[in-house]
């Protein structure tokens, strides 16, 4: 982990098009007492990657949450116009990566490294 920026990142992947998927809109959230507090809001590089922007005073064990508003790259009307991939950290000072494989009709997501 830097000083600046949490051990986080995410890269989204348009299947349907064997493309990245650049400018879409994330979030993330964490899960505290009173519910989900926002931490950071980033868009996907032309590379579809997105990185350094969760602070790292806000980065330490517990839920969080990815929302990835895909409705602008996938069209419009989009069967999935928002998904949200929740994940726990258990090792804050481990680097995490939450992929996004995306298509019109579906997605999945993994623990990349």
């Amino acid at each position: 982990m830097t000083d600046r920026f949490a051990g986080v990142s995410t890269h989204v992947l348009d299947t349907g098009r064997g493309a990245p998927a650049p400018d879409v809109p994330v979030r993330i959230e964490r899960r505290d007492a009173e519910g989900w507090t926002r931490l950071a809001d980033g868009r996907t590089d032309n590379d579809g990657r997105l990185r350094d922007w969760v602070p790292a005073g806000d980065w330490r064990a517990g839920d969080y949450r990815l929302l990835f508003l895909v409705e602008a790259h996938l069209g419009d009307p989009a069967f999935f116009p928002e998904i949200t991939v929740a994940f726990r950290v258990q090792d804050p000072d481990r680097h995490h990566h939450v992929p996004l494989l995306l298509n019109r009709y579906g997605y999945t997501t993994y623990r990349g490294s």
